[in-house]
């Protein structure tokens, strides 16, 4: 029997687009694939293995402003994790992160791969909707609340798809 230890917190996040280096800056970087059991009316249930470790996570739609939201996660064993993905909607979402630290803060930048091609978002987490950070220099475009940027909405309309 699996037990389930659920990490549950009201993420808080920012967005932007990337410009210029951070490759250099990274104190750490993972591969990641990940896909949805799940979606829709702005929840998700999500399955991904991040390097050599499965996580299953369930988030719920964004406030208005598409800062915040509920999420929980747990992880999962590596086997039961690849069992999942089998069990997912089409579309597979392959990047690589890259921890980047500004200030008292740290930015997940995801290079995405595949149909996702050259979009290269940065996110970072924050303790309130209002708390102020250090913005890198690579930071480009704030897309905080554009879901066409939701890993969700990526594998439904990939990046190569758009028209600039």
């Amino acid at each position: 029997m699996l037990l389930l230890c659920w990490e549950v917190a009201l993420e808080i996040e920012r967005k932007f687009l990337v410009k210029g280096d951070y490759k250099s800056q990274a104190f750490d970087s993972s591969r990641i694939c990940q896909g949805y059991i799940c979606s829709g009316n702005g929840k998700t249930v999500r399955i991904r293995i991040r390097d050599e470790k499965g996580f299953l996570t369930v988030k719920g739609p964004s406030g208005t402003k598409g800062l915040s939201r509920y999420e929980f996660e747990t992880e999962v064993p590596l086997a039961d994790a690849e069992e999942m993905m089998k069990l997912c909607e089409p579309g597979i979402i392959s990047k690589t992160r890259y921890l980047v630290r500004a200030g008292n803060r740290v930015f997940e930048i995801d290079e995405f791969y595949g149909e996702n091609e050259g979009l290269v978002i940065a996110e970072v987490e924050l303790s309130s909707e209002d708390e102020t950070f250090e913005r890198p220099g690579f930071l480009g475009r704030e897309v905080t609340g554009d879901r066409r940027y939701y890993n969700a909405q990526l594998r439904l309309n990939p990046y190569k798809n758009w028209k600039e």
